[in-house]
C-alpha cells in the first residue's frame, strides 16, 4: 500500500469540498502523468496526494472514516481527476468502487480489511468465468487467474469473481476477497496505453476462503441480499455494479477527452500550418473539429451522469429496476463511451504530425483513450443488442444483473 502518512477521516468532508480537492490536484496530475506512466503504476507523489485528500474513500462509510458522497460523485469525481489523468481516474474509481462494494460483505471482512488500514486498496478480478471455486467446510476453495485487475501495485487485497460448481452444475456466482498474500501479482501490463493503471493479472490455486469472506453476486435469484446492509443502511449501498459499473470508468473517458479538447485548443492557438503559414484557427474544418468534439463530450458526459442519478432515485425511493432499465444504462454507457473516442480520434487526426511526438500530451491521451476503449463496458457490440432485444420483446437473462 503506497501511504506515507498516519490514515486520518474524512468523514467531515463535504460533496463540494471532494470536488474541489479534486480540481485542485489536475495541474499536479497532469506534471506527474509522463512519470506515472514510466513507473507503469502512480507515483508515490500522487498516491500520496490521493490519500491526503481522501479520494480513495469518497465512497466508503463514513463509520470507517469514509465521505460517504452521494452516488453522483460515481461519475464526477473520476471525470475530474481525469482531467488532470486518465490513468489516476481509473484507479481511484476502481478502488473507491470497492470501498463501496467491501459494505456489502459480513462487518467480519470489512474489520480485516479497514480495521487495520482503513486506506488499504482493493483491487478486483470480476470476471466469473476466470474463477473456479467449490463448497468448502464453512468456506469455499478458489482457485483462477483473473485478468485487467487495475490498481493492483497500489491494493493490499483483491475481490476476485468466480463461479461456485458442484460437479460442473454452477450453483453460485460470488466474489471472494482475499488478502495479497494469498494472490500472485504477474507483471504482464504492457500497453498501448493506460500503462500506469497496473492492471496486471492475478492468480490463485486452492485457496481456502472462509463464508464471511465470501459474497453471493447471485442477484436474479429470489431472496438474494448482501449482510452488510444490515448495518449500512444509506440506500446508495444497495446499488449494484452489474448495472452501473461502466459509468463510473465511462467518467474517466469524458475527463479525458475535456483534457484532450484542451490540449487541441492550445495547439491551434499556438500553430500555423507548416506549409501554408496560415493560422489553424482560421480553417472551418478545424473550427468544426473542435465544436464536434465539445458537443460530443457534453453529451456524453450528461447521458453517464443522468444514469448515475436515475438509478440513486430509484433506490432512494425504495425500488430497484427492471431488467430493461439495467440494459439501458449499459447501452448508454457504451455509446457515451464511443461518442468520447470519436471527438479524441477527430482531435488527434486533426493535430497531424504535431501530435506524434512522444513528448506531446495529446499522443499520450489518444493512447490513453484508445486503450480505455478496450473495456468490455464500452463494446457496443456486446452491449447494446441485449436492451435492443428486450425492447422487441425478447427475453433476456443473467444470473447477475
Amino acid at each position: 500500500m503506497d501511504r506515507t502518512s498516519p490514515a486520518i477521516g474524512f468523514s467531515d468532508v463535504t460533496y463540494e469540498e471532494a470536488l474541489q480537492r479534486a480540481r485542485d490536484l489536475i495541474p499536479f496530475l497532469r506534471e506527474q502523468a509522463p512519470k506515472c506512466e514510466q513507473a507503469r503504476k502512480l507515483t508515490p507523489e500522487v498516491m500520496d496526494a490521493l490519500n491526503r485528500n481522501g479520494l480513495l474513500r469518497y465512497l466508503q462509510p463514513k463509520v470507517w472514516g469514509g465521505m460517504e458522497l452521494p452516488f453522483v460523485t460515481y461519475f464526477e469525481i473520476p471525470e475530474m481527476l481525469s482531467r488532470g489523468d486518465i490513468n489516476v481516474g481509473w484507479v481511484v474509481t476502481n478502488l473507491a468502487a470497492h470501498h463501496r462494494s467491501l459494505a456489502w460483505w459480513d462487518p467480519r471482512a470489512q474489520k480485516d480489511v479497514w480495521g487495520e488500514n482503513p486506506d488499504a486498496g482493493i483491487a478486483s478480478g470480476i470476471a466469473f468465468p476466470q474463477g473456479r471455486a467449490v463448497p468448502a467446510d464453512a468456506g469455499i476453495v478458489l482457485s483462477g487467474q483473473w485478468n485487467f485487475s487495475s490498481g493492483t501495485d497500489h491494493s493490499d487485497w483483491s475481490m476476485l469473481a468466480a463461479i461456485v460448481r458442484e460437479g460442473e452444475k454452477p450453483i453460485d456466482y460470488v466474489f471472494c476477497l482475499l488478502h495479497r498474500s494469498q494472490y500472485e501479482v504477474l507483471d504482464d501490463w504492457q500497453t498501448l496505453g493506460m500503462r500506469a493503471t497496473s492492471s496486471k493479472t492475478v492468480r490463485c490455486k486452492e485457496v481456502y476462503v472462509p463464508a464471511y469472506r465470501v459474497l453471493s453476486m447471485y442477484v436474479s435469484k429470489p431472496g438474494h441480499s448482501w449482510p452488510g446492509l444490515e448495518v449500512h443502511r444509506n440506500p446508495q449501498f444497495r446499488i449494484p455494479v452489474s448495472a452501473i459499473g461502466g459509468n463510473g470508468i465511462a467518467g474517466c473517458l469524458v475527463g479525458n477527452a475535456r483534457a484532450t479538447l484542451e490540449t487541441a485548443i492550445e495547439l491551434v492557438k499556438s500553430r500555423s500550418t507548416n506549409y501554408q503559414a496560415a493560422k489553424m484557427r482560421d480553417f472551418q474544418t478545424v473550427q468544426l473539429r473542435i465544436s464536434a468534439a465539445a458537443a460530443n463530450i457534453d453529451a456524453a458526459a450528461l447521458v453517464i451522469r443522468n444514469d448515475v442519478l436515475d438509478i440513486a432515485g430509484v433506490y432512494e425511493e425504495g425500488r430497484s429496476p427492471d431488467i430493461e432499465t439495467r440494459l439501458r444504462y449499459k447501452r448508454n454507457s457504451a455509446m457515451a463511451a464511443k461518442l468520447c473516442i470519436d471527438a479524441v480520434d477527430s482531435l488527434f487526426e486533426m493535430a497531424g504530425a504535431n501530435g506524434i511526438y512522444d513528448s506531446s500530451p495529446l499522443q499520450r491521451q489518444f493512447r490513453d483513450m484508445r486503450a480505455a476503449a478496450g473495456h468490455f463496458s464500452f463494446s457496443t457490440d456486446a452491449q447494446l443488442p441485449p436492451w435492443g432485444l428486450v425492447a422487441l420483446g425478447g427475453e433476456f437473462k443473467s444470473p447477475t444483473l
